[in-house]
């Protein structure tokens, strides 16, 4: 029996078109290149006023994510309200423009601190990799950067773009190199798992986000606890680490000032799933990277990208698929 969910009735993240919140963010760009950080900020909110009018379904899912942190959180760093939607949607703005910078050449990585990232050295001179699971938290392509500087290190990043290519071809614009290391990924076919651990076996880490179910009328999912409500995971990082049969390790990139911080952790050695109570170990593990999320979600509240109803929990559909 494989446990899927039934998106009817929710709007998918896919379906929400985040490139059109970049779609002035070139010139916003310009200005912070010609005219420095703050003058880009106060030409910035204006735009975010806008749209926090015109994007009721991002609004609303801000505001109740906001909800949930300031009442989960035991000293609540924000306060819910539309002054707080508005920063939520400015931090988004400004991590975006990070990207660009990086990519441009224009982002001082100097002041970036990375913590565990000697748990991939072993890895990196055994020239074997792993599989990295992310989140929409803080700003992941300081990683692909970095990347570019550690020797020995290689990634690959599973993304569906379908929603957002105004904004990657811009990236690819300031850097063709950023577009080298992604590969587009709807569902993980036979195909894809094996391309995948021929990657691995070669020495590259595969980086898959663990906080967006899958694009698929019904994808299969676990549900986890997340500041103090279930909602759903995809279970598709671990099915996929249980056939690669190689270490996994969880990344969270967050802000702290000036200082940006990215975390490596390991979650698993390598893991495998039993035929009995599969579903219960696929939801431990989701269990588990929740948990790190809301850790780094409380520490850094507004720097968790998921505009949508995170929390939407259909009707469960446990039909058995290969009927």
């Amino acid at each position: 029996m494989k446990p899927r969910i039934s998106t009817a009735g929710a709007r998918h993240w896919a379906h929400i078109n985040e490139a059109t919140f970049t779609a002035g963010m070139r010139a916003l760009f310009w200005i912070c290149r010609v005219f420095g950080r703050w003058p880009f900020r106060a030409v910035l909110y204006p735009v975010v006023a806008w749209y926090l009018l015109a994007k009721p379904v991002a609004r609303k899912a801000s505001a109740n994510y906001i909800r949930r942190v300031a009442g989960f959180d035991t000293k609540p760093r924000i306060k819910p309200g539309v002054r707080a939607v508005l920063h939520h949607f400015a931090t988004f703005a400004e991590s975006i423009l990070d990207k660009m910078l990086l990519w441009g050449g224009l982002f001082d990585v100097s002041h970036t601190t990375l913590h565990g990232q000697t748990l991939l050295t072993d890895r990196i001179v055994k020239g074997r990799g792993g599989l990295l699971i992310c989140a929409h938290l803080g700003n992941l392509e300081l990683c692909r950067v970095l990347s570019k500087q550690q020797p020995g290190l290689k990634l690959t990043v599973l993304v569906h773009t379908k929603h957002a290519q105004a904004f990657n071809q811009l990236l690819a614009q300031l850097d063709p190199d950023s577009q080298l290391n992604l590969m587009q990924v709807t569902e993980i076919s036979p195909a894809t798992a094996v391309l995948l651990a021929e990657k691995i076996e070669q020495g590259e880490f595969v980086v898959i986000a663990g906080d967006r179910i899958p694009v698929a009328p019904n994808p299969r999912v676990a549900i986890a606890p997340f500041l103090g409500a279930p909602a759903p995971f995809p279970v598709g990082p671990y099915i996929i680490a249980s056939l690669l049969r190689c270490p996994v390790y969880l990344i969270f990139s967050i802000r702290t000032g000036r200082t940006s911080e990215v975390h490596f952790e390991l979650l698993r050695d390598s893991i495998s799933l039993p035929r009995k109570d599969r579903d219960q170990a696929l939801a431990v593990l989701a269990a588990e990277y929740a948990a790190r999320l809301e850790y780094f979600c409380l520490r850094a509240p507004l720097q968790w990208f998921n505009f949508y109803d995170f929390w939407h929990l259909p009707t469960m559909d446990t039909s058995d698929a290969s009927r």
